[in-house]
């Protein structure tokens, strides 16, 4: 029976990290006609997290369960057998992982497959090109802006692949009202990341002239917003936490560590200030002043370079002298963030951001209308485009749906949370007193 007679659209979304989960269950809400409540499911791994960053999401009521990657394809294949299959399967994960649940899912051979939406969960600054051919082969690649949109578009058609899954959208997560001064308060915000800047002299560097500011302005309150606690992960790996560099520093009492849904912290901000964080387009979307640091200079490792033209690259100089950056309104147009552009268009003032998934909500429809059901997947890379990269890709990945599922013993989750607990210490704490030692 085709999927748009039955009564709501089953969804799945697989995320491998807690910004990921958000960006996926929040994806697919915004791309379903009937914005249904997401079947969620974590992928096992270095950057799994912990209870407390999914509640911080916000975005699910329902935290996801975690899996292995053979389990999640059992997982898919059990429910169609039962005549339960999902329609729509939402894949926020990194590129290489997306490349292996693809095929993964091609070799389940279902009488009918879902329709498989991926994309980025934030501003693409590196790997570009790897990242997208990872992710060709699903039939949606949702692109954040018109910005990203073109430039999908071009890599895909200039390795000779089909660019037709490319849809112009918009982050999922912008929101909340706009920026509303209030008498008394004057807060500004860093929206830390956690592997820009990776060193520790940089990293130091921005904290001290935060810290800094803080002292020089002491009717302001300084927050730095910290994405995890020490021994938890993100999308990215942290080596060198603020939590532990800035014990080694005097703050005055304006100055304060905060955690927290980032929406939240938004609510109180004055100025947001940030490396790279797609935090900025969260806080440019609701009109808060947004200033973009050059001290570590602009460069592709950073990630800033992504807002050049747009206006808000400062320094700590400046904004010690109270000079804030005006950002650039096409700039901002193009980057899908609702306060910029004309009243039309998608991603633009005016409501037009609630626009911003009709064209996700359309094609996903028509996909899931066709009576013959979807064509075979079709990635690019595959034996024959990539025979020296791809099987290292599957390998690492070892998604085999014949290998008999294990019973999740309590004691079997006990071993498996304390080898986690392991691994992020050897990471965060042993990982980098070797690299000190070597460099003695």
């Amino acid at each position: 029976m085709p999927a748009s007679t039955r009564e709501a659209v089953r969804v799945a979304v697989l995320a491998d990290s807690d910004t990921r989960w958000k960006w996926g269950a929040l994806t697919a809400r915004r791309i379903t006609a009937d914005a249904v409540e997401p079947t969620g499911f974590l992928l096992r791994g270095r950057a799994t997290p912990t209870a407390r960053q999914l509640a911080e999401t916000g975005a699910s009521r329902t935290p996801p369960r975690e899996v292995t990657g053979a389990e999640f394809l059992r997982a898919v294949r059990d429910a169609a057998a039962r005549g339960e299959g999902y329609d729509v399967v939402v894949l926020a994960l990194v590129g290489g992982t997306v490349r292996a649940v693809l095929q993964g899912l091609a070799d389940l051979a279902l009488d009918r497959r879902p329709v498989i939406v991926t994309g980025y969960v934030g501003v693409v600054y590196e790997k570009l090109a790897d990242g997208l051919l990872l992710r060709h082969g699903a039939d949606v690649v949702l692109a954040n802006s018109r910005h990203d949109a073109e430039r999908f578009r071009a890599v895909y058609e200039g390795v000779g692949a089909d660019s037709s899954s490319v849809v112009e959208a918009a982050l999922p997560f912008l929101g909340g009202a706009p920026y509303a001064p209030e008498p008394g308060r004057d807060t500004l915000v860093f929206a830390a990341q956690p592997s820009v800047p990776a060193g520790r002299a940089e990293r130091t560097y921005l904290l001290r002239r935060l810290v800094g500011y803080a002292r020089e302005h002491p009717e302001r309150e300084v927050l730095l917003k910290l994405r995890s606690k020490p021994g938890e992960h993100t999308t990215h790996l942290e080596e060198l936490p603020y939590q532990r560099l800035v014990r080694a520093l005097a703050v005055p009492p304006n100055f304060r560590l905060v955690y927290g849904h980032m929406g939240e912290v938004l609510d109180r901000t004055d100025l947001l200030v940030t490396v790279s964080s797609t935090a900025a387009l969260e806080a440019l979307h609701r009109r808060i002043p947004t200033a973009i640091l050059s001290d570590l200079g602009v460069r592709e490792v950073l990630g800033n370079h992504h807002f050049i033209g747009s206006g808000l690259l400062t320094s700590f100089d400046r904004l010690d002298a109270d000079v804030r950056p005006v950002p650039d309104e096409e700039w901002l147009a193009r980057q899908g963030v609702a306060a910029g552009g004309s009243a039309t268009a998608p991603g633009a003032a005016g409501g037009a951001y609630a626009n911003a998934f009709d064209a996700a909500r359309d094609r996903v429809g028509e996909l899931l209308a066709r009576p013959s059901g979807l064509p075979p997947i079709a990635p690019y890379y595959t034996a024959e485009t990539a025979p020296g990269y791809l099987p290292g890709i599957l390998a690492r990945h070892r998604l085999d749906v014949t290998v008999p599922e294990q019973r999740d013993s309590g004691l079997r989750r006990v071993v498996r949370e304390a080898a986690r607990g392991a691994y992020r210490h050897g990471v965060q704490r042993v990982a980098p007193v070797i690299r000190r030692l070597g460099e003695l």
